[in-house]
């Protein structure tokens, strides 16, 4: 008889998102390099934008959407070193959802979710495609967000 894995936690807000680290993302010391979390959370939210039929920029900032947008800032703050490639997880999930603008908070972890080795957030502005000058986010980008809230943000 063999025992089977626990299951993992569920997430009472936000997704999780799988993430692959590589042997190249490691740095000198062996140790996931400091620029390649927001690289991997920044592929996670990608991702999960494609699921909610939200494509990315493919060369015409108009045709983008809500696409076109900017980051405002960035905050992360690093709490265990990852010192191994493999298969990690990116816990996604916003703060909060202005009319141009969001703030959304993530935890890079094990893949199962139990173990956070950097968490932060990041603030977005919706862009206008011709002025540069903040834009509305549309109904449908809305709808998806309010489901992404945290719940005591709702």
């Amino acid at each position: 008889m063999t025992a089977e894995a626990p299951a993992a936690p569920a997430l009472s807000y936000g997704r999780l998102v799988p993430v692959t680290v590589h042997f190249d993302d490691l740095d000198a010391l062996g140790l996931l390099h400091n620029v390649r979390y927001p690289l991997m959370v920044e592929r996670a939210w990608g991702e999960l934008w494609r699921e909610y039929g939200f494509g990315g920029y493919e060369g015409d900032w108009e045709a983008a959407g809500d696409a076109c947008n900017a980051v405002r800032e960035l905050r992360i703050g690093y709490e265990a070193p990852v010192s191994r490639p493999g298969v990690y997880a990116v816990h996604l999930w916003l703060e909060r959802l202005g009319t141009t603008g969001l703030t959304y908070g993530f935890r890079f972890c094990s893949a199962d979710g139990t173990v956070t080795y950097a968490r932060g957030s990041r603030v977005l502005v919706r862009l206008d495609p011709v002025t540069l000058r903040p834009a509305p986010w549309s109904e449908p980008f809305r709808a998806v967000g309010r489901e992404l809230l945290h719940p005591d943000r709702r």
